[in-house]
């Protein structure tokens, strides 16, 4: 790194640092129904939004109505989603006439979105109407982002109630995580990202010719689109002089902030955050960094005000930033040292393959482990090019689950369910009770979070079991051997943690990918916050039991320390012989020369 890389990386994180006590003081306010500086802005919205809706705000939710209120507001959202891009070349704002999608991949788009996976088997500006993008996908990326806040939120409240059944209501939370956070950070990220450069317009795609004409040979197909071949059984050619070019246009910066804010990725264009008009400068790119990480930070600090002790949220903020910045020198060593082949034939063996040459090595990779250790899946390089060890670093961020620092909400809770389980073993280890936040942990809680943490990493093996004995799913790699294994792997993590980026290299418009991969996102979504607000309600239904001499201080560096351990040992336990097969072989072959 150069002394720009570095300057620039401690900058975003003094930046990052700085804005979670206060965001997450004002998120703490809102949820507690406190008085803030946008309370007379929003407090009649809010009263207009619930008496359209015919919602009681006074009225709270025990774990089971809240889960089923998660559930129904999800299956509406979906199905809308769902109709809508069958239905895409019948609605307005559609100037390039781009046509329906098929139901296969309206299924898989439709759960994506709704289930803030944002996984895309399909091509942004070839696909997708500007009313499909804005109505669409951009709303679900407000309220599937908000969905994954108010869970967060019951959670914390399960911390903190006593001998109640009560959680809070999902609508309320659901309309604050809208109205006073996700709205108005995401109009002030949208502003800066103008002044950057990235586009905001309705205009049609724009026709330009090009400086210098370039050529290419082309297939030619019949009639029916076969291909045409000649005596020798070769495809014929015909050589294409291009002259002009088609650059895409449209409301990219309004969705491109709610992309980053709410951990949800989908891109307006195919390349994602890699296309200049989705990413055009290293400003612009630390202010998508910054706008990933930034809720997920500050609910940190939200749980420790919640809690009545900030020490536990910065506790957790801890832990995620010793494994973020760990990650990150691991995937920026293995990326400058590059590939010891290509460094034999005398070329640098920096590995700058699939990076953006305005963002750098550092921008690039601090980018890939922002948007993989939240469930984000945006990108700014292609994970694909990556090394096969910096490759493993994303996929391993992934796989932990995503809580480092994990999507909007989603990230929190399954931090908690982490934390349960080290007080747990910690408390059968040492002989002490156990106990968190002054709750004990028994037998149900133990279940919960262990659905929470092990429901998508089990879906994958599984997932990735069949996708290698089945023929489409392996007729649609495009890479042998283990790096092939690796784009399934990382396909499936994907999609099962919510994530939404790929390997790239792998065919994901097909049946297979499109109905097994909407199974995955939606296991990976609704069992865990199903289990989590159910262990929310067992906590809640508790008595507090003050600290003493056998109570295991969870807010100190010894626990931060056993809690990262817990969190490195259950994905090594989990996903080891995986990642063999995969990137750890893929590796060693490069070693030893092939």
């Amino acid at each position: 790194m150069n002394m720009h890389e570095w300057l620039q990386t401690i900058l975003l994180f003094l930046v990052l640092l700085a804005l979670i006590r206060p965001l997450g003081s004002f998120m703490a306010k809102v949820f507690q129904g406190e008085c803030t500086f946008l309370s007379p802005l929003f407090v009649p919205c809010e009263k207009v939004i619930y008496r359209i809706s015919g919602v009681n705000p006074e009225k709270e939710m025990g774990w089971k109505h809240y889960a089923g209120s998660v559930l129904l507001f999800n299956l509406v959202l979906f199905v809308g989603l769902f109709i809508m891009l069958l239905t895409q070349h019948l609605l307005p704002l559609n100037p390039q006439k781009i046509p329906a999608f098929t139901w296969q991949l309206a299924l898989n788009t439709a759960v994506s979105f709704t289930t803030n996976t944002n996984w895309q088997a399909y091509m942004g500006e070839q696909a997708a109407s500007y009313f499909t993008q804005m109505v669409g996908l951009a709303v679900h990326n407000f309220v599937s982002a908000a969905t994954g806040i108010a869970i967060a939120i019951a959670v914390i409240r399960g911390f903190v109630r006593r001998k109640t059944s009560l959680l809070g209501n999902f609508w309320v939370d659901m309309t604050r995580s809208t109205l006073y956070i996700l709205l108005p950070i995401s109009i002030i990220g949208a502003l800066l990202l103008v002044s950057q450069g990235v586009i905001q317009n309705f205009s049609a795609y724009k026709t330009v010719p090009l400086i210098q004409s370039t050529s290419y040979d082309k297939p030619k197909m019949d009639d029916k689109g076969n291909l045409i071949k000649d005596a020798a059984d070769k495809p014929v050619t015909e050589n294409v002089i291009v002259k002009e070019v088609t650059i895409p246009m449209g409301p990219v910066a309004s969705q491109e902030a709610i992309k980053e804010l709410g951990t949800n990725g989908g891109g307006f264009f195919n390349a994602n955050s890699a296309h200049p008009f989705e990413n055009p400068t290293p400003l612009s790119n630390m202010l998508e960094i910054l706008l990933i990480l930034l809720i997920p930070g500050a609910l940190t600090y939200t749980f420790g005000v919640m809690v009545g002790n900030t020490r536990q949220g910065w506790m957790l903020l801890g832990v995620m930033l010793v494994v973020l910045v760990g990650c990150f020198g691991v995937l920026q060593f293995a990326e400058s040292s590059g590939n010891p082949l290509v460094a034999k034939l005398g070329v640098q063996s920096i590995n700058m393959e699939g990076k953006e040459v305005r963002f750098g090595m550092a921008g690039s990779n601090l980018f890939t482990v922002a948007t993989t250790g939240t469930s984000c899946g945006a990108v700014n390089s292609m994970h694909d090019s990556l090394t096969p060890i910096g490759g493993m670093i994303p996929l391993s961020l992934i796989l932990l689950g995503e809580i480092i620092f994990g999507g909007v909400g989603s990230g929190l809770y399954t931090m908690l369910a982490f934390a349960i389980i080290a007080v747990f073993v910690s408390g059968l280890m040492i002989g002490r009770t156990p106990e968190y936040l002054g709750k004990k942990i028994e037998v149900r809680e133990m279940w919960m979070s262990i659905l929470v943490i092990l429901t998508a990493g089990v879906s994958v093996l599984i997932l990735s079991g069949i996708a290698m004995i089945t023929p489409q799913a392996v007729a649609s790699m495009s890479n042998p051997g283990a790096h092939g294994l690796s784009e399934v792997l990382y396909a499936l993590a994907s999609m099962a943690n919510n994530n939404g980026s790929a390997f790239a290299g792998l065919n994901a418009n097909v049946n297979f990918y499109n109905l097994f991969g909407s199974l995955a996102m939606t296991i990976g979504r609704y069992v865990p916050a199903i289990a989590v607000l159910a262990m929310a309600g067992s906590l809640a239904e508790k008595k507090y039991i003050p600290p003493s001499l056998g109570t295991l201080p969870t807010d100190k560096a010894p626990f931060a320390i056993w809690l990262t351990l817990v969190i490195l040992i259950v994905g090594a336990l989990t996903f080891f012989p995986a990642l063999a097969l995969g990137p750890i072989v893929e590796h060693l072959t490069m070693l030893g020369g092939n």
